[in-house]
């Protein structure tokens, strides 16, 4: 409804409100936080006398209007014309006026909120608690960049003490190897497309053990300069760029899903974090609201593929919610909290999964809801990764979760005093917002297509495909899904060493079920790739990964970088003659069993996973 009559000299539209109207007000409060001094706000009761023109039923019914030409409108168009005045939501009101059939919906919504104000008061009180507010995250956002700095620098440290045995020259997969094969398969004229395909500063500055070391102890320095908020921004480039080198060259032991995860995540925090020398000196930092729910997005993507690939890929006991009976003793690496876990009832274990698949499948949605939702999404996913943590080892993949989940929590939950006045959306320029909006784009686009292939579990399309082949090798643009089959039952490889191939002793590792009196440790935020990488091996039988049989050939050469990554070795000053893989099937003793041996493991013999061999008798064959 429009009206041209004769009305007070205005410089900017005033917003005329319901002043008796708790719920009014309340929303009152959330319009002028999005536009700032743009618009003028005054109870109906104050004002009313200047526009004789509507009646006191009529500002009783609806919110009016009026803009300084004297035109006054109601209801949801005095709405949504408010909000043109405020940055990035003035496109709603030109939808308004040209979409055919959307002005009546919207005023049809209007006309029922506001014959249900009561209702809807304690809706919001509901949704939104005490403050309506546009929500700002200056705390939660400072709270992830440290967080993030903090996984930074578990990650680094946990990849120093194993770079040599596993990536070193005589490590499993050396790295300076590994650059050399793609350089020669590629050839001198195809050197770029090698850059593209593995992208890693290790093809200008090397790969040498010292190199790596290097890498790591910057890795270690660039972390606590974020944690302590320093050059936040230049630093989560440099630590992006590094870390990328390593999973670049680390080959199967740096491929895992936390990996990529870091990855994607460390490098929308360039884009968010403040690029100053000192985060806390100088004016508030607000990152790009795009890239604010970029980050978002990231978290719907893993935990909701999470859920929704464990049901898609069709898996028997994830749709029985029977797979946490099997979980607790066949996943990687439990604790001995997982072994408690194990023996609970099967209806405990099937209503946990119920409650898994309800924070997995539900509260992700409420990433992008009001304020209060937003909080019970992160109050529901940090209890998961809890229980998570305490039944297994997934290194810093818990920590990095609930990091990326305090982006959930507005500062008006974490302040401990009042809240301070809320600033006004800021209106960036245009050559800003064009520079914002070309690499938002690229990235929600190529982010759906990997969460359709993910979800679909097939290729989308032929060429879908192939453009994210162009992108894959950055690994932070990805899909996720943990578990989406359960394994139920655990094998497992034991590695034996002997002089004579009658007598045969066992390696011990450092974490993996070997032993069987050994009860299950606590050793997250490590990650002792080795280890888990024994656990996909064991599930390839009877076929083996090519990575393992360069560890066996490393072992019978006695490479100290290697053994190094062991407890025990056969023979503590030499390696052995001749070296074999026996194939187990574990499980978790019962607790009577355990109360009478002592033994937290049981094992029954499956065969040979790799029948005997020696360097001597490899040598011979290679003839």
């Amino acid at each position: 409804m429009s009206d041209a009559s004769p009305s007070p000299t205005l410089t900017k539209p005033l917003m005329i409100f319901d002043g008796d109207c708790g719920f009014c007000r309340r929303w009152v409060e959330r319009g002028r936080s999005l536009t700032g001094d743009r618009v003028d706000y005054a109870p109906s009761q104050e004002v009313a006398a200047q526009f004789p023109q509507i009646t006191p039923e009529q500002f009783k019914e609806a919110a009016w209007l009026i803009l300084p030409d004297g035109t006054a409108l109601r209801g949801a168009a005095a709405i949504l014309r408010a909000l043109q005045e405020a940055p990035g939501r003035g496109w709603m009101y030109g939808a308004y006026r040209r979409i055919p059939g959307l002005a009546g919906v919207s005023e049809a919504c209007y006309t029922w909120v506001a014959g249900h104000r009561p209702f809807m008061s304690r809706m919001t009180n509901v949704l939104y608690g005490a403050h309506t507010a546009r929500p700002t995250f200056e705390r939660g956002m400072r709270t992830f960049l440290r967080l993030l700095g903090v996984v930074y620098l578990i990650a680094f440290w946990s990849a120093w003490s194993q770079v040599p045995g596993l990536v070193g020259r005589l490590g499993i997969l050396p790295a300076e190897e590994f650059l050399q094969a793609v350089s020669q398969q590629l050839g001198p004229e195809r050197h770029l497309e090698g850059y593209w395909r593995v992208p890693s500063l290790c093809w200008w500055i090397g790969a040498s053990d010292n190199v790596l070391a290097g890498l790591c102890a910057g890795g270690l320095l660039l972390s606590i300069l974020v944690v302590l908020g320093i050059a936040q921004g230049p630093c989560f480039l440099a630590l992006w760029a590094m870390y990328l080198s390593f999973v670049s060259v680390g080959q199967d032991f740096f491929s895992f899903q936390w990996d990529t995860l870091l990855l994607e995540t460390g490098l929308l925090a360039v884009f968010v974090a403040p690029w100053r020398l000192r985060s806390w000196r100088g004016p508030e930092h607000h990152p790009p609201t795009a890239f604010v729910w970029l980050l978002w997005l990231l978290l719907f993507k893993l935990m909701f593929l999470s859920g929704a690939t464990k049901l898609s890929y069709g898996d028997a006991t994830w749709h029985d919610l029977t797979a946490l009976t099997y979980h607790y003793e066949t996943q990687p690496l439990p604790t001995w909290i997982g072994w408690y876990a194990h023996q609970l009832p099967r209806w405990l274990q099937q209503v946990s999964c119920a409650i898994m698949f309800s924070i997995e499948l539900v509260l992700p949605f409420f990433i992008f809801g009001p304020r209060r939702l937003k909080q019970l999404a992160f109050w529901g996913f940090a209890a998961l990764q809890l229980l998570i943590g305490l039944t297994g080892n997934y290194n810093f993949f818990n920590i990095l979760t609930v990091a990326l989940g305090f982006l959930l929590l507005d500062d008006a939950m974490l302040s401990r005093g009042p809240v301070a006045h809320v600033p006004p959306a800021v209106r960036r320029p245009l050559w800003r917002r064009a520079s914002i909006a070309v690499p938002v784009v690229f990235m929600v686009t190529v982010s759906t297509a990997e969460f359709c292939q993910e979800l679909t579990g097939r290729d989308v399309s032929p060429g879908v495909s192939r453009a994210l082949s162009y992108v894959r090798p950055f690994r932070s643009i990805n899909g996720y899904g943990l578990f989406r089959v359960m394994t139920t039952t655990r094998p497992e490889i034991v590695l034996e060493g002997s002089d004579d191939g009658r007598t045969w002793i066992e390696y011990e590792f450092q974490f993996k079920p070997g032993d069987l009196k050994t009860a299950p440790a606590f050793i997250e935020p490590h990650q002792p790739r080795l280890d888990w990488q024994m656990w996909f091996a064991a599930l390839a039988a009877p076929r083996y990964p090519a990575w393992f049989a360069r560890f066996a050939v490393r072992l019978l050469e006695g490479s100290p970088a290697v053994t190094g990554l062991l407890v025990k070795t056969p023979y503590p000053d030499r390696a052995p003659k001749y070296l074999r893989a026996v194939l187990y099937r574990y499980n978790f003793t019962t607790r009577a069993a355990r109360a009478a041996t002592g033994e937290w493991w049981k094992r029954e013999r499956q065969g040979l996973y790799l029948p005997p061999i020696s360097l001597h008798g490899l040598r011979q064959n290679r003839k």
